[in-house]
Order: structure tokens, then C-alpha cells, then sequence
């Protein structure tokens, strides 16, 4: 695996915060969340949506925040400290039981058989350092959200967790983003309930690497003939004034 796109790290910010609403709207559809894009844009711009549940309404706030969360610590070194963190902001305001806490209970995942293991926080922390030894930024991304996912570190909210924390290593890097399209959302679940089950990856990630990522390619040789034509013009500019000043003085 290859990383397909190589931005700054300031031209990643800058994309991800230009699609923002797009792409909560696409985390809130993957949890059922059932907005449409303008009520997505119409809570992320704090304005009032009447007629909706309000839990349904704070969950679209907070991956706002968790995206401002994420946004204001880019460049802090991903580590479980970050990830329970993440979770934290996506659940509070009563929307988690205990949000920000490692599981302490079993739990059961719907469609699926597999019941992930109640977490012991130094095989996790074990697991994430394997994970982010990776050379490609973003086959580490991808595999640290699907184990996340499948893990089920928290009570609630690992799937809106482990899409944020796998951006976060994406646009730190320059390496896009990571959204699932809406209308590839029942494929996406039929592949996350098979890799449940069977904890092979391949198949899944091959889907998210082929039609999840998002981002710009910037032509590096255009921008830097832009920035010498433009050197090029103020010195031509700078030239003629002084040859005025001079025939004026004569």
C-alpha cells in the first residue's frame, strides 16, 4: 500500500476544515444518525434544528468539537492517553457511558458473534505501538481504525473514535482523510461485520484504501513557476518605478 495523496500538513488542515460538514454528516450516517447534509450544516453552524431527537443533535456536535479537538492537538503524538481523549469528546454531554474510559464489561455487537475481549490497557497500548510502526501513514491509519473498531475500547462511540484518531495521523502527515461515502455505507458494514468475525483485515481495508480517502494533489511544479512568475513580475515592477524616479530627476 501506497500513500495516494502528499499535501503540507497546513494544506491537509486547510482540506479537511473545507469538507467538515461532509464529512461529520458521513460519521453521524455510519451511526445511524439520520440527518441530511443541510440539517447537518444547520447544527455544525449552531443554528436550531426543530422536529429531531436531541441526542441525535448532540452527536453531530460533538464530532464538531472532537474535530476541534483534533484540529487543536495535530500534532500530539497519537497514543491510548489521545485515543480515550477523542472518545471523551465524542461522548460527553451524556451521550456515552462513561466517555473516555476503557471498558470494564463485556458488550455484544449486533449482526455479528464476535464479543471482543474486556481490554487490558498494556496489551492495548502494546497493540497501537505495532500499529503506528508502519512505514506507509496511511496503511497504519486504516489499520488503527479497524482495530479500534473491532476492539471496542469504550462503552459507545468506537466507531466515530476510530475514523478521528486514523485522521488524525492522516492530515498530521499530509496524507488526506478518511471518509466513508454515503452511498457505500451497507457495503462498508457487510465488510466490518465479516472482518468482526473473522478478524481478516484484507478485504476491508482494501475497500476503505480504494473508495474512503479523499484529499488534493498539488502540483508542486506549477506552484513553484506561480511563485517565480510572480517574483519575476515584482522585480520587472520594481525595476520600471526606479527607471521612472530616475527620469524624473533628470
Amino acid at each position: 500500500m501506497t500513500d495516494k495523496y502528499n499535501m503540507t500538513q497546513e494544506e491537509n488542515i486547510f482540506y479537511a476544515k473545507r469538507n467538515l460538514v461532509d464529512s461529520i454528516w458521513k460519521e453521524a450516517m455510519l451511526e445511524g444518525v439520520p440527518f441530511t447534509f443541510p440539517e447537518t450544516q444547520t447544527i455544525v453552524e449552531g443554528m436550531k434544528l426543530d422536529g429531531k431527537k436531541e441526542d441525535d443533535i448532540v452527536k453531530v456536535r460533538n464530532l464538531k468539537h472532537s474535530w476541534e479537538f483534533l484540529f487543536d492537538s495535530i500534532d500530539y503524538p497519537l497514543d491510548f492517553r489521545y485515543i480515550k481523549q477523542m472518545n471523551h469528546e465524542i461522548g460527553k454531554e451524556g451521550i456515552a457511558l462513561n466517555a473516555g474510559m476503557r471498558r470494564n464489561s463485556e458488550v455484544s455487537i449486533g449482526s455479528t458473534e464476535w464479543k471482543p475481549a474486556i481490554p487490558d490497557e498494556e496489551i492495548v497500548q502494546g497493540e497501537i505501538k505495532e500499529i503506528l510502526s508502519h512505514y506507509c501513514v496511511t496503511d497504519k491509519s486504516i489499520t488503527l481504525m479497524l482495530y479500534l473498531m473491532r476492539s471496542q475500547l469504550f462503552t459507545d462511540g468506537n466507531k466515530r473514535t476510530a475514523q478521528l484518531c486514523a485522521n488524525q495521523i492522516m492530515i498530521q502527515n499530509g496524507k488526506g482523510i478518511i471518509a466513508i461515502p454515503v452511498k457505500e455505507l451497507q457495503t462498508f458494514t457487510g465488510l466490518l461485520v465479516e472482518y468482526y468475525q473473522t478478524n481478516r483485515m484484507s478485504d476491508i481495508k482494501k475497500f476503505v484504501y480504494e473508495k474512503c480517502i479523499d484529499g488534493l494533489v498539488i502540483d508542486r511544479e506549477m506552484t513553484v513557476q506561480k511563485e517565480m512568475s510572480t517574483y519575476d513580475f515584482i522585480k520587472r515592477s520594481r525595476k520600471i518605478r526606479s527607471e521612472k524616479n530616475k527620469s524624473k530627476t533628470r
